[in-house]
């Protein structure tokens, strides 16, 4: 399994929390590239829910790992 700025980004708008059956079903009504289908598969349990994509990708960047200052814009 791997993830990818572009792969992640297709499930931030999943509705959090979700088990993998959730996921896997909101990926392919979005229209997910087949990478974010195949990564959801290879989760293992099927029963444990996520609160975030951080729970599937712990390196998943936030807005403080940019250095983009907001006030200057």
């Amino acid at each position: 399994m791997y993830w990818t700025l572009e792969l992640a980004s297709k499930l931030e708008d999943a509705p959090w929390p979700a088990k993998k059956s959730e996921l896997l079903d909101y990926a392919t009504r979005s229209g997910a590239p087949e990478e974010v289908i195949e990564n959801l598969n290879d989760i293992e349990d099927e029963e444990e829910e996520f609160d975030s994509i951080e729970d599937l990708w712990p390196d998943y960047p936030s807005k403080e790992d940019f250095l983009f200052n907001e006030d200057e814009y």
